[in-house]
């Protein structure tokens, strides 16, 4: 039997997880000295809850080779294959942690680089559940996860430059003058790393930009798992979202309230801040 398992910075929490028929393995995040579980014993809701009253940001934590090795021991006990998807190399040190662990299990263990995070790493997990479900072995699923997910693109309008300043990712003079214009950045995992792509000033150029940038790509394959995420308290954004874009849905899906939607949880959450909408596809 072939088992997935996919780290928290997916999105997926424990209980969905299990729903999906795959296992989830949290990271940890500390607001001061409390420690929370991912999608474990702090919901992405209450995650926010803490994050909009907190004046410091919460701090993640990778999953290390001990933990990674705990959960191969316990997955591989009857004999069971285990492929174990991870957030980025190029954003934390997990993937390098859970490959090490992996050596322990030769053969049965194999630990891929999603190259994405949040509803990127999410859907290239739906995409190995449909390989399993096609009854295709452990070496060609992961041959088809590496080849596909270089294909997967995500986008995203952050509505506050406040939190990537928290997070030293820029100045605090810019962050300044973003907010008083509104300026709203545009996000997108390029080549495994975080990179502004664009920006507008409202919410509307935004998601015009954002829908403009979709089509750049080579537009959505709609054959493969797709979906669209959002953070905070309120999904008021994302619906804004979809009326803005609602050409690049028209054709493809009859009802936009059946598009897979997924609330964005900590590990993206933390540099990001509430109010952030984005989509994640493999491109054309």
């Amino acid at each position: 039997m072939i088992r997935i398992l996919i780290d928290s910075a997916s999105d997926i929490e424990q209980e969905e997880a299990q729903n999906m028929g795959l296992s989830m393995i949290p990271m940890e995040i500390g607001f001061g000295a409390e420690i929370f579980s991912d999608g474990v014993n702090l919901s992405h809701k209450q995650f926010f809850e803490k994050l909009i009253e907190s004046d410091t940001l919460p701090k993640t934590s990778q999953i290390n080779e001990y933990r990674w090795g705990e959960a191969f021991e316990r997955m591989t006990k009857k004999g069971d294959q285990v492929i174990a998807i991870t957030i980025s190399s190029k954003l934390s040190g997990t993937f390098a942690c859970a490959q090490k662990a992996a050596k322990r299990f030769a053969g049965q263990v194999f630990a891929v680089d999603s190259l994405n995070a949040a509803a990127g790493e999410r859907i290239l997990g739906e995409y190995a559940l449909r390989l399993l479900q096609e009854g295709r072995d452990a070496e060609a699923i992961i041959e088809k996860l590496d080849e596909k997910k270089r294909k997967i693109q995500v986008l995203a309008v952050v509505d506050t430059l406040k939190y990537l300043r928290k997070g030293g990712r820029i100045s605090g003079v810019a962050a300044l003058a973003g907010e008083m214009l509104s300026v709203k950045p545009v996000v997108s995992v390029v080549g495994g790393e975080v990179k502004l792509v664009g920006k507008a000033i409202g919410s509307k150029r935004s998601n015009n930009l954002l829908m403009q940038l979709v089509e750049k790509c080579g537009g959505i394959d709609f054959s493969m798992p797709y979906a669209l995420m959002y953070s905070g308290l309120s999904d008021e954004y994302l619906k804004k979202y979809l009326h803005d874009s609602a050409r690049l849905w028209e054709t493809h899906v009859d009802d936009p309230s059946k598009i897979p939607t997924h609330l964005i949880g900590s590990t993206i959450g933390t540099h990001i801040g509430p109010n952030a909408v984005g989509v994640a596809f493999f491109a054309k």
